[in-house]
């Protein structure tokens, strides 16, 4: 496993002085970002390739949340690669090495100049080493949209939410659907469904299906074709 230790910052907390289900989304992310660069396969690599890593989905499992100024380490590590997908677990861990968080992700490698997914080569994940997968029950990557939906008030993409493909960052669509969901609802799980990458300029379409122990946000363009499918469960 890869890992680095951490505090958390006032800035990844809110009201209630606690981390969130994207801040702990930016941790991983993070984590994988400097698995990479330090195992020499970072982003100059991939550039140079004309590759790129694109999340498919996230299952995060939360068992609490760590609140401001506490000591945690984060951890990551890659489990499988088949055909054009890449599996990897996270692990959110705290001072006494108790498991506040984990997670399951896939992600889909691009081929950047035709802009359509590639195949894995053994050049592709030579630098990683697989590791078993952390002992969870493993939802299906993808999410049903349910079929009553509330629609909520539209909004615009703009630049504070763009990452360096220059598209809706992953965990910006996950805090953007958190927005929709009530301060009194226990979050314990969120998954999340990437179908297609929102640019600067799109108009979001939030769609909004609440039940008492799951809330589903569909963000979506005009035609109702999601961007991303988002499940939150206590």
């Amino acid at each position: 496993m890869y890992s680095f230790d951490s505090r958390v910052r006032y800035s990844e907390t809110d009201y209630r002085k606690m981390m969130t289900p994207a801040s702990i989304i930016n941790y991983f992310q993070d984590c994988s970002t400097f698995h990479s660069e330090d195992v020499g396969v970072g982003i100059s690599y991939w550039n140079k390739i004309h590759r790129a890593w694109i999340m498919c989905s996230w299952q995060l499992e939360i068992n609490r949340f760590p609140s401001v100024n506490e000591k945690i380490t984060v951890g990551t590590w890659a489990y499988e690669f088949k055909s054009m997908y890449g599996y990897r677990n996270f692990i959110l861990l705290d001072e006494q090495k108790n498991v506040a968080a984990v997670a399951n992700s896939i992600w889909v490698l691009m081929d950047t100049e035709q802009h359509h997914p590639a195949r894995i080569q053994d050049s592709d994940t030579f630098a990683y080493v697989l590791e078993p997968p952390y002992p969870m029950e493993y939802c299906d990557r993808k999410l049903h949209i349910p079929k009553s939906l509330i629609s909520a008030s539209p909004f615009v993409v703009t630049t504070s939410l763009l990452d360096m493909f220059h598209h809706v960052n992953n965990s910006q669509y996950i805090r953007l659907a958190q927005d929709y969901v009530p301060a009194e609802f226990q979050i314990k799980q969120v998954r999340a469904d990437y179908r297609k990458s929102a640019l600067l300029g799109d108009t979001i379409y939030p769609l909004l299906h609440i039940e008492d122990s799951q809330i589903t946000v569909v963000l979506a363009d005009e035609q109702k074709h999601p961007y991303v499918i988002v499940s939150f469960k206590s």
